[in-house]
């Protein structure tokens, strides 16, 4: 389908799922017609970025570079987020308890899709985190077995095997990988030479917080499979970023974040779990229907919860598909070569690799001889640029984070903000 057919699909498909009386549905209809419209410009070029860009409301004089630490949400989400919120409290009883029930599967279908997975192999969770302690608490390890996890993983990544496993004498593996590999095959030499025969998971970030690397999660998989072993994937920094084919990647559990490179409420996350692993997954929280649904669902089986923000996922994902997944990517790798190139002097180190195979929405920059804490607070005390201060691994740079809603002018008004620094 083309651009304008695809922007009524999705309005569409929002406003069918809302339920709203006729007048209001009507009005709702308007609002996301009209910014809709703002995307149907078929150039490439600067006004359509700034047309996305008006889609957020972001506080007067801000420039937000921080979407790796949590991303907004553009006023078609939160409007149909609110829209939800006002059905719920209207009927409680009936929006909670099955009044949604084909509208999460819908959620759950745009999310499935999205991802290169099966409807049977998505839940719907609330971050990342939840994700990787799922993983963590389910797995049947005995003393002795060994979990490989890269010096690079998130805290949020490693503590839920140090708490439901390492003190059952489970062995938690750290290699160091390289802050600038030369090529994808280093990284995975990297894994290679952790791997013993007691390996029995390989827990792995696909993009780190640190710098923005990205690890070749397919290479690992295949790997990994080869040796009886399982790979388990944060992907807090990837979802919404490069298109992603989890059925490619091959890897068994992928955990990832609606709330930053997706633009979806707060407090939401998708989980991918390979129909044949998730016999190894055991919930977190289990009520009554945990003996009679044995699908994926009772991964998510939290009796009640926050549904207005649920489906704001799925009003999330809308919105990627009205920009489109293929032009989304193609337009962060073009902020990173305009980015690389307005920092091209001597006086910038980027602590992120070059290579579009091992990088794409976050880079790391180091101003010479500057502390990446004084950097940090001169951005945002004489340039409102908000940014993530990083200084672990010896990487004293910045971490800057391209979205969708950057422009080519923002990054220029940022470079310009580092040179003068």
């Amino acid at each position: 389908m083309n651009r304008r057919d695809l922007i009524k699909y999705s309005l569409s498909g929002i406003t069918a799922g809302t339920a709203l009386n006729a007048v209001s549905k009507a009005s709702f209809f308007e609002k996301l017609s009209s910014n809709a419209e703002l995307l149907t410009d078929s150039d490439n070029d600067e006004n359509y970025w700034e047309l996305v860009k008006s889609q957020f409301s972001f506080e007067k004089g801000l420039y937000y570079f921080n979407n790796a630490s949590l991303g907004p949400s553009p006023k078609m989400v939160v409007e149909s987020t609110n829209q939800f919120r006002a059905l719920l409290d209207g009927f409680p009883s009936k929006y909670m308890w099955g009044g949604w029930k084909e509208e999460v599967e819908a959620t759950r279908q745009k999310a499935a899709t999205m991802f290169g997975a099966d409807t049977e192999e998505i839940a719907l969770i609330h971050n990342t985190t939840e994700g990787m302690n799922l993983i963590a608490f389910s797995m049947d390890l005995k003393p002795g077995d060994e979990v490989i996890l890269s010096d690079h993983e998130h805290t949020s990544a490693v503590i839920p095997w140090k708490y439901w496993q390492e003190t059952k004498g489970i062995k938690l593996v750290r290699p160091t990988l390289p802050i600038l590999p030369g090529s994808e095959d280093e990284i995975v030499e990297v894994y290679r030479k952790a791997i013993t025969s007691r390996t029995k998971v390989i827990s792995m970030v696909h993009g780190t917080n640190t710098n923005g690397m990205i690890l070749p999660v397919k290479a690992i998989s295949i790997m990994a499979h080869k040796q009886g072993i399982l790979v388990a994937v944060d992907a807090a920094q990837t979802g919404g970023t490069f298109q992603i084919d989890l059925h490619d990647l091959d890897c068994d559990f992928y955990a990832a974040c609606g709330h930053k490179f997706m633009y979806s409420p707060k407090g939401m996350g998708v989980f991918y779990a390979k129909k044949a692993s998730q016999k190894y997954l055991k919930p977190l929280i289990v009520s009554n229907p945990y003996y009679t649904d044995k699908s994926i669902r009772r991964l998510e089986n939290y009796n009640s919860r926050n549904y207005p923000e649920l489906l704001g996922l799925g009003s999330a994902i809308d919105f990627y598909n009205l920009i489109g997944g293929e032009k989304r990517e193609q337009r962060l790798y073009e902020l990173k070569t305009h980015l690389r190139e307005a920092l091209s002097d001597d006086r910038f180190i980027f602590k992120t690799p070059a290579d579009d195979k091992m990088s794409c929405a976050i880079h790391t920059v180091e101003v010479k001889g500057k502390k990446v804490a004084d950097v940090k607070k001169s951005l945002f005390d004489n340039y409102k640029i908000d940014c993530r201060p990083m200084s672990s691994h010896g990487l004293n740079g910045v971490r800057i984070s391209l979205s969708a809603f950057i422009t080519k002018g923002d990054v220029d008004y940022l470079a310009g903000a580092l040179k003068a620094i």
